[in-house]
């Protein structure tokens, strides 16, 4: 194919659209299906103990088969590349392909989720490397309810001490926590985390607890609506809404009155944003995934290592996503939803 007809290609696909009229512009790659924590509701110890056969290292992408894809979907109209896990920081050699993914023309933002225990001796090398910004899972500040939210794994001042470390490295785009909030287990910790947030600076997104995978014993009314903590946090400090950052933005976003910081609501389940969502997630196996609640994928680790040249690889990756009708949230809400429907990715393998 000449240079031109792979410009007037490349300009087509990147009006690609899916069943529902949304764009791919976010990929999200897990790097690592391990972890060092046992989260209750992504990997509880009873299923992931020592016995637990993870997948062998030559099964991951390879960083020269990861780059490959994201410039692949460049070409899709991703802008936007979030490394996830498992524990991303457990990838050995991770700035390495930071700055590899940092050097694909047209990346706008380039992201990292992350637990935090590995950050203060990592920090300081990925914001050299490029990456933009980073976010901190974090249920609890509570010494206690951290260890057993966390599965008895880690530390909560070394989390807190990582993210000073990412602080104080300057990412341009800075730094986030997520918190997921789960009903009689930490919506206790909420006005803690709001209070440490008002004097950090670094914002807080509260996030309405998922039916994600197939191990977390999921209830609804496990839930705490993100209407229900915004009155909590109203009582004590005065919010007001402000207009998303870009258009698709997941998170509500809202300014304390008094200008000391902001905060974010996630409301996965009680008001869900399938209309908007343009991301498409990568196992560290190469199966790519429409939506976190998919219950299959497609395998691009085999396609590349058959041997399939970018135009032939990009060409699947185009018919997935203009096949793609995921709407899992909407449908969940309407009831007509259920588990029955297939055994979902677990968070762990997906990413989140």
């Amino acid at each position: 194919m000449s240079a031109t007809a792979r410009h007037t290609a490349s300009e087509a696909l990147l009006a690609l659209l899916d069943t529902r009229g949304r764009p791919l512009r976010d990929l999200r790659i897990s790097v690592m299906d391990r972890c060092n924590f046992r989260c209750t509701y992504c990997m509880p110890e009873g299923t992931y103990g020592p016995d637990y056969r993870f997948m062998a290292s030559e099964d991951w992408l390879s960083f020269d088969e990861i780059e490959r894809i994201c410039r692949t979907c460049t070409q899709l109209g991703v802008s936007k590349l979030r490394l996830t896990g498992g524990e991303p920081l457990l990838r050995p050699g991770l700035p390495d392909l930071v700055a590899r993914l940092r050097a694909i023309p047209g990346i706008t933002d380039l992201a990292l989720t992350t637990n935090g225990m590995l950050l203060t001796r990592q920090a300081e090398d990925l914001r050299k490397a490029g990456l933009d910004r980073i976010t901190v899972s974090l249920d609890a500040l509570e010494p206690a309810l951290f260890h057993q939210m966390s599965g008895g794994r880690g530390s909560v001042a070394e989390v807190l001490a990582g993210v000073q470390a990412a602080v104080h490295a300057g990412f341009p785009q800075g730094i986030k926590i997520n918190t997921v909030v789960q009903r009689g287990v930490n919506e206790s910790s909420v006005p803690d985390l709001v209070a440490w947030s008002r004097a950090t600076g670094v914002i807080v997104r509260f996030i309405e607890y998922m039916d994600v995978g197939n191990r977390n014993q999921w209830q609804r009314q496990d839930i705490v609506s993100s209407d229900q903590l915004l009155s909590k946090i109203q009582e004590r400090w005065p919010v007001e809404a402000v207009p998303a950052h870009y258009p698709g933005e997941v998170a509500t976003r809202y300014r304390f009155l008094d200008g000391q910081g902001e905060i974010g609501l996630i409301s996965s389940i009680s008001k869900p944003f399938c209309g908007d969502c343009s991301r498409a997630r990568l196992s560290a196996d190469g199966t790519l995934y429409t939506c976190l609640f998919s219950t299959q994928g497609t395998d691009l680790r085999a396609l590349l290592r058959s041997g399939l040249d970018d135009q032939r690889i990009e060409a699947r990756v185009h018919e997935i996503w203009a096949a793609r009708s995921d709407r899992y949230s909407e449908l969940r809400g309407r009831g007509s939803s259920t588990r029955s429907s297939g055994r979902k990715i677990e968070m762990h393998y997906i990413g989140g």
